[in-house]
């Protein structure tokens, strides 16, 4: 082992092993360039494909902040290929929001290079980015983000109308997106007169409405009963599997992630497991399976008497 490796592994044992006899920390005495290949991705990716959506090449996120730099990525290599439904996992701070920033182009990399449909986006001016994710990136977040005085169908209205598509057009793709996720029946709806699972599929028609490349997913089902979070998991796989489209979705949830077809695990700002999910589950035969919505109503309330004679539970 020669010096500056055994320097570089010393920056990772501890406050023990990282501090020099007077008091000065051991990375700052690391060579910069020696520092820098320690942060970059070992992944060697494949050459670039016209199929691939999304390239990211040793993407680094810097954020100062004030006399600190967070490293919230750092030297991310992955690629995902058209069709692929991904799930992006971690605890927090482990940098999987920031990467979704990044793939969203709500953020530029410090360093490295982010290509979206061949795109180098990571040079794009700002208003070239804001029109990237108006007409390739659909979002859907874990609270709704739908305007309170907007019926579900102007709010699924919302991205064509910044798109300048012309009022007839609107209508019939809005329409068509509600159904897509069966609720044609609630296009006069207002979001305070909606289930939180009929919210998040307004948010998703909203995001399908576009035609995107790709739909970004931020804890989609974080807000959600657990059979709501099965109902928007078949939908995705719905959308995945039918139009083959391109998903990616952020969740602490292991059971959410094992309904995806690759798991990308992160931590420390790196990508530490990306695997493959051998035997998904399927979101329609879960559903098949479970009682009526009424039945499980009954349940509640039985458990709800239930928990009334335990001790600590009762009502007072």
């Amino acid at each position: 082992m020669n010096g500056g490796e055994s320097l570089a592994r010393g920056t990772r044992e501890g406050p023990s092993d990282d501090m020099g006899k007077e008091g000065v920390h051991l990375v700052e005495i690391i060579p910069k360039d020696l520092r820098r290949r320690e942060d970059e991705s070992s992944v060697r990716l494949p050459p670039y494909a016209p199929n691939q959506v999304i390239r990211l090449e040793r993407v680094h996120k810097v954020y100062n902040t004030g006399e600190v730099e967070v490293h919230a990525l750092r030297g991310v290599s992955l690629v995902i290929e058209r069709g692929e439904f991904v799930a992006i996992m971690g605890p927090s701070g482990s940098g999987k929001s920031t990467l979704m920033n990044v793939l969203g182009c709500l953020d530029r990399p410090t360093r490295g290079r982010y290509f979206l449909e061949g795109v180098d986006v990571s040079t794009l001016s700002k208003n070239e980015l804001a029109d990237i994710r108006n007409r390739r990136i659909g979002f859907v977040f874990q609270a709704f983000n739908l305007v309170p005085r907007t019926s579900a169908l102007e709010n699924v209205e919302l991205p064509l109308l910044y798109a300048g598509v012309p009022a007839k057009e609107r209508l019939q793709r809005a329409r068509e997106a509600l159904a897509a996720v069966g609720l044609a029946d609630k296009e006069k709806s207002f979001p305070n007169q909606l289930s939180g699972g009929q919210q998040q599929r307004v948010a998703i028609a909203r995001a399908l409405v576009n035609n995107p490349s790709i739909i970004l997913a931020d804890e989609p089902t974080g807000n959600l009963d657990s059979r709501t979070s099965v109902e928007v998991m078949e939908i995705f796989q719905r959308l995945n599997r039918e139009r083959n489209l391109t998903i990616i979705i952020v969740t602490h949830e292991h059971d959410i992630a094992q309904y995806a077809k690759r798991i990308i695990l992160f931590r420390d700002g790196r990508v530490r497991h990306d695997v493959p999910v051998e035997a998904p589950r399927e979101a329609r035969e879960i559903l098949a399976g479970l009682p009526p919505e009424e039945e499980e109503a009954d349940e509640y309330e039985d458990l709800g008497y239930l928990e009334s004679g335990l001790p600590g539970l009762g009502t007072k």
